[in-house]
C-alpha cells in the first residue's frame, strides 16, 4: 500500500483497521483460519456482523474494498490459490451531498477567534489557510515554509498519494500567515527536523489533526453553529462558494487535487437556486 499504491499514512492505517475488524470477527466466532482457509461464506458472516453492529453502508463499502485488495495481493504473492472476495458486493451508495458553511458562517468562526492569546494568532492563520486554499487537515498540517510562495500568491501542496499540486492563496490568508510568522512563530522553540513546517504548537512540533478538529469545534461551538463541521467542511465550503460565483469545475478540480472530475461535480449538486439560474441564464430556451 506504502511503497506500490503511495497510499497516504491515514489510508493504511484505516485499511489496517479494517482488516483487524475481520481477524477480530473471528476471534469472537472462535474461527481459527489462515487466509486460505477463508471462503466467501465466512466473509459473508463477517459482513452480516459489521452491519448488525452498526456501521454505514459507505463503511461496509471500503471494507469490502480493503478485503478485495488484501485477497488479491495473497493471490499475487500465492498466499491463497483463489479468492474468496471476488464474489462479494458492495452496499449500493447514494450520492452524500457534504456540509458547507455560509461566508456569514465562516466569517463568524474567525471572528470568534481570540486573538489576544498566541495560538489565536496562529489559528486564525489556519482557518483562512484552510478557507483560501480548500486544503485537506493533512495538507494543512504538513504545509511547509518552503513551499509557500509569497511573492507569487501560490502554496505547493503535498496530496494523496503523494502527488504536488499549486494552489492559489488569497491576500487575507498570505497577511495573517506573516504576522503569524513574525510576531509568534519566531518566539517558539522549534523541535529539530521542524524547522520548515509553517503550523506549529506551542512545544515546536507539528499540529496533529486531532488538535484542528478541537480548534474547529470549540469555535463552533463558541458561535452555537447548530452543525457538525470539521477542517473538511472548510473544503467543501471553499468548493461551493467558487462554482457558485462561476469558477470553472475543472479549475476546481485542478485546486482541491481530485483524480476524477466526478468527486468534483458533486459541488455543482449543492445550490439548487444557482443550478436554476445558470440554466436560465445559459439555455437558448430558458
Amino acid at each position: 500500500m506504502k511503497l506500490e499504491r503511495s497510499l497516504s499514512e491515514n489510508s493504511v492505517e484505516a485499511y489496517v483497521h479494517d482488516l483487524n475488524m475481520l481477524e477480530q470477527f473471528l476471534i469472537i466466532t472462535k474461527q481459527s483460519l489462515s487466509p486460505g482457509e477463508i471462503k466467501v461464506d465466512h466473509l459473508r458472516e463477517f459482513l452480516t456482523w459489521i452491519n448488525e453492529v452498526g456501521l454505514s453502508a459507505r463503511s461496509q463499502a471500503r471494507i469490502i474494498s480493503g478485503l478485495k485488495g488484501f485477497f488479491k495481493y495473497c493471490l499475487i504473492e500465492n498466499i491463497v490459490t483463489d479468492d474468496p472476495s471476488q464474489l462479494l458486493d458492495s452496499p449500493r451508495l447514494g450520492r452524500k451531498l457534504p456540509d458547507t458553511l455560509s461566508v456569514h458562517d465562516i466569517d463568524n468562526l474567525i471572528a470568534a477567534i481570540d486573538l489576544s492569546k498566541p495560538e489565536g494568532v496562529r489559528n486564525k492563520a489556519m482557518m483562512e489557510t484552510l478557507y483560501s486554499c480548500g486544503l485537506r487537515v493533512s495538507e494543512l498540517i504538513s504545509l511547509k515554509l518552503s513551499n509557500v510562495h509569497f511573492e507569487i500568491g501560490f502554496v505547493k501542496v503535498i496530496g494523496k498519494g503523494d502527488k504536488e499540486r499549486l494552489v492559489p492563496i488569497g491576500s487575507v490568508a498570505i497577511k495573517h500567515i506573516k504576522i503569524y510568522i513574525n510576531e509568534i512563530r519566531c518566539h517558539l522553540k522549534i523541535q529539530s527536523g521542524c524547522e520548515d513546517f509553517v503550523f506549529l504548537n506551542k512545544n515546536g512540533r507539528p499540529l496533529s489533526r486531532v488538535m484542528v478538529f478541537m480548534i474547529i469545534k470549540q469555535l463552533s461551538e463558541k458561535i452555537n453553529l447548530k452543525k457538525s463541521i470539521s477542517p473538511h467542511t472548510f473544503r467543501h465550503s471553499f468548493a461551493t462558494h467558487l462554482i457558485e460565483g462561476g469558477a470553472d469545475l475543472r479549475a476546481v478540480q485542478e485546486m482541491l487535487g481530485h483524480e476524477s472530475i466526478t468527486t468534483t461535480e458533486i459541488y455543482t449538486h449543492l445550490d439548487r437556486d444557482f443550478l436554476r439560474a445558470s440554466i436560465l441564464k445559459h439555455h437558448p430556451r430558458a
